[in-house]
């Protein structure tokens, strides 16, 4: 695949009406409470000289998934100084250096930077390595761990060679069906850690051994990703079995089930939408976004209860409500602009989230990221680098 570095971004937002200053200020905004607002508003703390961290304000700690997140907004928002800050924390704090886990990053941290857990959660690696490539080919490669495309290659390294040649430990994605794990070695995965668009990208950047691996790895979160959403709401479960179904094991680390369309199950319908304006490559996946639009139909109220995967309603209050509609709109880059119900379906959804303004209070976190990550990609501003 030859990768076209000048490329058109969709900008749903100017579909929409809205001017390039309109659009230009709504990301400022967002962007100076997220990183920069007061205590009670922002996401992000740097420390010391050099060093900063992104915080889970519901649980009071940092997460790969946050620390990632982070990288990769400023990465797109050329916030070299914010980026290195983040890097470095996560580095010093979270990498793990002996072990099964060695080379893999603990999930969850103290803000003081001690250890909450000794596993890794592959969600936060794969958003390592794709910010990392980014970095390198935005700002130029520096020296240690600011050599930012050795690291992202050496991430890529661990998760799929953990267990070979004498290494301890477990890889991160499964060798025979190329997929994704929830954790390494388990026997399930997470609709929405399944990231094609990185995937692509990784093949033409890890080692070049590993690339057919990861262009491989590509067809199949495609493939997946088409069975895992239901194919009348479009919803999936939060973790799946291999073959697409909800993942309905006990597990014992969690008393809650996780085989309904809940939280972590929101990402999987941006991410496609992601794919869509990067690639365009559709092996069913690709109406997912619509079908769930068009399932929580025109009014927004309908989305304030958890469903199962079929639609059924159930009697448990979404815990993140900006978070499904920054999700389900960022989907809205899945369906074509052309002239039509399901266009204007889409741009219903486009238009709700520019009307929301960020989440307040301990739950704000994983709202605003997700809510971050919409604007960037609504925008055409979230973008290969």
């Amino acid at each position: 695949m030859e990768l076209k570095r000048e490329r058109t971004y969709r900008n749903l937002f100017a579909e929409t009406g809205r001017s390039g200053e309109e659009i230009e200020k709504k990301i400022l905004d967002a962007v100076q409470v997220f990183f920069y607002g007061s205590e009670e508003e922002r996401i992000y703390h740097p420390v010391g000289a050099d060093m900063g961290y992104l915080e889970d304000t519901g649980n009071h700690d940092a997460r790969t998934e946050g620390m990632s997140y982070g990288m990769m907004m400023c990465v797109q928002l050329d916030k070299k100084e914010e980026f290195d800050r983040i890097w470095k924390w996560t580095k010093t704090y979270m990498w793990m250096q002996e072990g099964m886990n060695e080379g893999y990053f603990a999930w969850s941290c103290k803000t003081s930077g001690e250890k909450n857990a000794q596993g890794p959660a592959p969600d936060g690696e794969e958003f390592f390595a794709m910010a990392l490539f980014f970095a390198s080919h935005r700002w130029g490669d520096g020296e240690g761990i600011f050599a930012y495309s050795d690291e992202a290659r050496a991430i890529l390294r661990a998760c799929l060679h953990k267990g070979e040649n004498g290494r301890p430990g477990k890889p991160m994605w499964n060798h025979e069906n190329r997929q994704i794990l929830f954790v390494p070695g388990c026997p399930f995965t997470d609709p929405s850690y399944h990231l094609p668009h990185f995937y692509e990208l990784f093949a033409l950047w890890a080692d070049e051994e590993d690339r057919p691996f990861w262009k491989e790895a590509a067809a199949a979160s495609r493939r997946y990703l088409a069975t895992a959403c239901h194919p009348v709401t479009g919803m999936n479960p939060e973790y799946g079995n291999f073959d697409g179904s909800p993942m309905t094991e006990p597990l014992p680390w969690h008393s809650e089930p996780h085989f309904n369309f809940y939280s972590d199950a929101y990402r999987t319908v941006a991410n496609i939408g992601l794919d869509a304006a990067w690639f365009g490559i559709d092996e069913g996946q690709l109406s997912a976004p619509l079908k769930l639009m068009c399932f929580l139909g025109t009014d927004l109220e309908a989305a304030r209860c958890v469903f199962s995967v079929d639609g059924t309603p159930l009697e448990q209050t979404v815990l993140h409500p900006l978070g499904l509609l920054a999700t389900t709109a960022q989907g809205a880059l899945a369906v074509p602009p052309v002239a039509g119900e399901d266009y204007e379906t889409a741009l219903t959804w486009v238009n709700w989230l520019w009307s929301k303004p960020l989440r307040r209070g301990p739950r704000r976190y994983y709202d605003n990221c997700l809510y971050l990550f919409a604007l960037l990609a609504l925008s055409g501003k979230y973008r290969v680098w």
